[in-house]
Formats: C-alpha cells, structure tokens, sequence
C-alpha cells in the first residue's frame, strides 16, 4: 500500500529544513509545461502523459508565477521539482526578508473549479498546472510543500483566518466532478493557513503535526512559513484516463504571495497491493495464519518479490503467499524500460502464553461474605507471560458481553467469580480468555487485647494458636506464637491463616502495679452509711468487701454497722492490698428485760475506730440528761438512779473524740 511519509520522517523533514545549510533556492522560468510535467515531476519512462498546460499570471515584465526550482545544497526538504505561486516565482529564493505579494490590479482571476472545491467565491491569482495521464498500475502520489507569507510569527487576532487555497483536483477524463487530494491525512479538511499551523502565536493551532515551522530571516525561501512533507494520492484504475489539476490562488485580494512546491520525480504510479497488518491498526494476521498477496496488473511482463528490501529467490509471480511479518515489495516490469512498485507491511498477533487465570483476593470485610473490590489493571500484567505492551485488554462477564467491566470491580458471585478476559485492540485473532476472581476469607475471630505490665517484671503475649505465621512488629521481627515483653507499647502481629489471608491482633501493654490504699474514707452514723477508698498506684483497679464480688468503683454504699475489709485488686494482675475499717452506728432499740439479747445500749467498736474517750449524753422526752456513757460507763441498762425507766424513745448527743457531733433518738422497749 502506498502511504502518506510516517510521522518520524515528516519531523525529520522539518527539523532538516529549519537548520540545514542556510544556502537559498534558486528558479527557472524557461521550462515548457510538458518538461515539467514528464521531466522533472513523473521523471519516468513510464509516464504516460498529454494534454499538459499551465496558467498563471500575465506581468507586465514578462515574469511567471510557475517553473522550476534548484535546492540542491540548501537543505530545503526537495532537491528540485515545481513551484506553483499567487505571484512571481523570482520573489520565491529566499531569504526572507521581505513580503512577497505579487498580482494586485492586473485582472488575474481566480479559478472556479478551485472555488467550488474550497468552498469560495473570492479566490484570485490562480497559477494552473493540468494535464491528462493513463496509470500503469493502480494508485498514484506525488509529494508537495505549501508555503505561505500569511503564516505570521506575530499576527493579530483578525489575521488568524486569513488563508490562500490551493487544492490537486482529479477526476476520470470523462468525469464532471473532481476529488481534492490535498487534504490533511485521514480526513477530508482541506490543507490552508488556518488548518495546518503550530503553536507559539495568539492564533490557535491547527493540525500542528503537520506544520513545519515560522522561518526567520535565514531561510532557503521567501515565505513566513511552511508545512512538513504532505504525499496526495488517489486510487486509479489502470489503463484509465485521469485529469489532474494543480491549483493554487489567493482567498479574498492579491496580498500575501503562498506556494506549492512539488517534490521532483514524486509523482509515482505505484500499485496498491493492499492494507498494512499492523498491530496499531488492530489488524495484524494472526498466529500462523497466511495472507496471499495479489499484485496481478494487465501488461505486465515480470514480478519480482521482496521482503525487507530483500529479493526472495524465486518468486516472480504476480502472488505471493506471506507466512512471516516483514515489509513486503514486488516491483513490477513493463517491458524494458518502465518499472512500478507495490508496499505492504505485514506484522503478526502475538501467540499469547496464559501465565495464571486464577486470582486470589482476601475478604477484608468482618462479615467474610466473600464479597471483594478487585482492581482488574493488576491482574492484566500477570494473566499472560508475553503481552505486548500495545496490547489494551479488558473483561466481561460472560464471553457474550458488549459492555466491558469497570476497572474497579466488585464481584456479584460470592468467593468465585468467572470473568472474560478479552484483547480489545486486536481484531479476530483471540477468543475470550476465561479467568476465575477467587476470594478466600479468615473465619477465626481475632479481638484486640490490653495487658497491664507489672513494674519489674515481664509479660507474656499470647496470639493464640493455630494459624500458619506470626509476625510481630518489634525489632528484629519475631515470628512466634508468644513474645516475652518488658516495656509497655503496643504490641501488634499479623495473623495468616491456611488460606493465606491474614488479620492484625493488638495489644496494648500498659505498665501496672499493687495498688496502696491511702485511707478508707467513712460517712457512718446516717440512713446510708457509706465508704470511699482513697487509693494510689500505676493501673487500674478494682474494689470488693468480701474478696469474691468485685467493683469498678471506690465507692461503697448501705452498710451496716460492724467490722469490714476492703480488697482493692489490679485489674492487669499485679497484686492485691486490703485494710480493715469499721462502721460505727447506734441501735435504734433496746429491750433490757434481763433475757440476754438487747439488754444493754451502746456504740460497738468506737476504741476501734480511737473513739474509746467520747461522751454520749441521752436525754429523755423532755430534755432531761438522765445518763451519760463515757469511757468509765460504757453501756446504759435503761435505770435512772436505780429506777427503770419507762418504755418511750430517748434522745441522745454523741461528742466524738474526732469533733463529730452525732445527734439522734432510739426506744426503750419494756
């Protein structure tokens, strides 16, 4: 297949042209319009050309606006060929140091062909190169330059639509319409000012792959700016009569001279021998398939086939069967002297290699539902072992699938899903590659534990059994069930399981210890007799009166009267202190009928408590002291100078030796 120049010889190109030898071209005005045509743009024994004429503008002085151009030496892109401008082609060598715009008030009419291919009805200027040719094989190309005073370094905003129009018309001889073959590559957007040109103004860029560059003073030529290597070309049918027509005119008045130049011998009648197979195009043959390649054409009188600019020995037919990639040729002889040639290039679908089809995800959720979120990208690099890296695959869920999974995926079948690996960029070649999302899950329970750590001494951390590694995060690691630690932190170990999924455990060591009971605080001698154990140490502890039935408070409520001990015990294990207290309260009856039980009334435990020296004074009804129990008369017997006093309530002051006063009544039951 015969191909516009690719992408790294267009920028070559460029770059040779802004920097080479800073000679400058140079013209000739003295060719008829046949010499140019066959002589210098076909350059071919093989041309078969006639009915050449050419048009352009009719200066005073006799100057043309077309002819030949010489850049042997000057770096320009093209050694020699054709210069078609809106002006005169002397104004063309550079440098460019002036503007060139040729053509104003002399009646120089533009084209109407030209028009209606562009879209104009203001063109002016129009130099015309035609002529009439039969094709030997069955496409044709030529290569060209559009050069232009209008591609400004420094434009105005209303500058950046100014545009001259060219265009490379061509239709069968008895054709009525015309198809424009100079166009931007892959479309139909004609090539101008204002549709190729590169960045670096105020006026946006168009197509910048196809730009040259804005020329400063050193140039080889006389023009502002140009584009890259363009190649035109058309499918034809051998043996037909063609009319091409090369037109280039101003858009709208004569300023602003532009120009075509027309790279010499360019104009090729090749064969078309079919698309290229490429992997960027998607179409590459497949794994061992073969592709037979027909380059018949009437008249010819031999083949020969190449492959990588190598002759392959023997086959001079007009088919030849590709079996390995390569760029294919066959030049093709019509008789002695005219020769034509045919490209293809053929590349080859990877045979791809499966590596690993199964994934393997763990359920990080606490319901172990096997449901998971899979990131498909970091499965692309493992499920084959020789996947190019122009190779774009997606999945699916199931092998009739249009619509291709998310990237983030989330399974829909619990712990194994089936999904549809699939080559998207690569036509014909791959069946979906089935591959399993396998979600494993860690079913053991695992609960974050805190541990007091008593002072001097060490601990034991326990991850619990059966699990396939541990993996503690102290240094150096340790990989035990159970560590030995002797400095509070915290202390955390992955846990694998069979499955290979893992948990983390924590524990969080704080340091501990006994704790010292400072005081036993008491409110006695009311309704609700109450404790509060002040206390002090390292952790965190706990509070009984019986040794069994523990609290989290200091804080002890309702007591009776009598003899108590309080444990206060670390809750992390380090130890336990107690103390005993007593509560002090009066009885609130007595019954001194001599039987033994309640006989006498008194205030138990107050030398247990150093109370032993305090007064009680009771008092009856009406006020009158009628005993008083001190540390000489410890109880009353219900007698008032020997007398037994009656049953009734009796009031009594209690003068603590500590300076608390307790006042209160009680009844003497007879």
């Amino acid at each position: 297949m015969i191909t516009i120049k690719n992408t790294l010889k267009i920028v070559l190109f460029g770059l040779f042209f802004q920097f080479g030898n800073a000679q400058y071209i140079t013209v000739d005005e003295s060719y008829t319009p046949q010499d140019l045509v066959e002589d210098i743009l076909i350059n071919s024994p093989c041309a078969n050309v006639f009915n050449v004429s050419v048009s352009g503008g009719n200066f005073a002085s006799g100057e043309k606006s077309y002819g030949f151009f010489d850049a042997t030496g000057t770096g320009f892109p093209f050694e020699n060929g054709i210069i078609l401008s809106t002006g005169k082609i002397n104004n063309s060598p550079g440098p460019n140091s002036y503007l060139s715009d040729d053509g104003g008030s002399m009646g120089w009419n533009g084209d109407p062909d030209l028009n209606q291919a562009l879209g104009l009805s203001n063109s002016f200027n129009a130099t015309i190169l035609e002529f009439d040719f039969i094709p030997l094989g069955n496409h044709i190309s030529f290569d060209y330059i559009f050069s232009s005073e209008q591609y400004l370094s420094s434009p105005t905003s209303g500058q950046c639509n100014f545009t001259d129009g060219f265009a490379f018309l061509l239709k069968e001889a008895s054709a009525t319409t015309y198809d424009n073959l100079a166009v931007i590559p892959g479309t139909n957007i004609p090539v101008k000012v204002n549709t190729v040109r590169g960045p670096g103004t105020i006026c946006p860029p168009a197509n910048a792959t196809y730009f040259d560059a804005f020329n400063d003073d050193n140039h080889p030529t006389n023009y502002n700016g140009q584009t890259v290597v363009l190649t035109a070309q058309a499918d034809v049918i051998p043996g037909q009569t063609y009319h091409i027509k090369l037109v280039i005119a101003d858009e709208g008045n004569y300023r602003y001279d532009s120009a075509i130049f027309l790279g010499g011998g360019s104009f090729n009648f090749g064969i078309d021998i079919g698309d290229d197979r490429l992997i960027a195009d998607g179409n590459p043959l497949c794994p061992s398939e073969t592709l037979v390649v027909d380059a018949t054409q009437t008249g010819a009188t031999g083949y020969q086939w190449f492959q990588n600019d190598i002759a392959l020995i023997g086959e001079t037919n007009s088919t030849y069967t590709v079996i390995s990639e390569g760029e294919y040729s066959v030049k093709i002889n019509y008789g002695t002297l005219c020769q034509t040639t045919g490209n293809i290039t053929i590349e080859y679908a990877t045979d791809l290699i499966v590596n690993e089809d199964t994934f393997y995800l763990c359920d990080a959720d606490d319901n172990q539902d096997g449901i998971m979120t899979f990131d498909l990208s970091t499965i692309t690099p493992d499920l084959f072992t020789n996947l190019p890296s122009s190779y774009t695959v997606s999945f699916f869920e199931s092998t009739s699938s249009t619509i291709a999974l998310p990237t983030i995926y989330t399974n829909t079948t619990a712990y194994n899903q089936p999904v549809f690996a699939r080559i998207m960029n690569i036509q014909g070649c791959y069946s979906d590659y089935p591959v399993n999302l396998v979600i494993k899950t860690f079913n053991e329970i695992v609960t974050d534990e805190e541990v007091g750590l008593c002072e001097t001494s060490s601990i034991i951390l326990n991850a619990g059994s059966g699990f396939s590694s541990y993996t503690w995060n102290t240094t150096p690691v340790e990989t035990t069930q159970s560590i030995t630690v002797d400095t509070p932190g915290t202390y955390i170990v992955t846990l694998t399981n069979s499955n290979n999924c893992s948990k983390t455990k924590t524990f969080t060591v704080t340091t501990s210890g006994i704790a010292t009971i400072n005081d036993v605080i008491i409110n006695d001698f009311s309704d609700n007799n109450t404790i509060t154990v002040d206390y002090s140490g390292l952790g965190v502890y706990e509070f009984s009166l019986d040794g069994t039935n523990y609290q989290s408070s200091a804080i002890f409520n309702n007591l009776n009267e009598g003899e108590y001990t309080v444990f206060v015990r670390d809750t992390k294990g380090c130890g336990e202190v107690s103390k005993t207290f007593y509560i002090l309260d009066y009885p609130k009856f007595f019954t001194p009928n001599g039987d033994g039980t309640n006989d006498f009334w008194r205030i138990k435990n107050l030398n247990k408590r150093n109370l032993q020296n305090s007064t009680i004074d009771i008092f009856d009804r009406y006020g009158k002291l009628v005993f008083q129990i001190n540390p000489r008369n410890q109880v009353w017997d219900g007698n008032f100078n020997g007398y037994a006093l009656p049953s009734s309530d009796y009031w009594f002051v209690i003068q603590l030796t500590d300076g608390k006063i307790v006042k209160g009544h009680f009844t003497l039951k007879r």
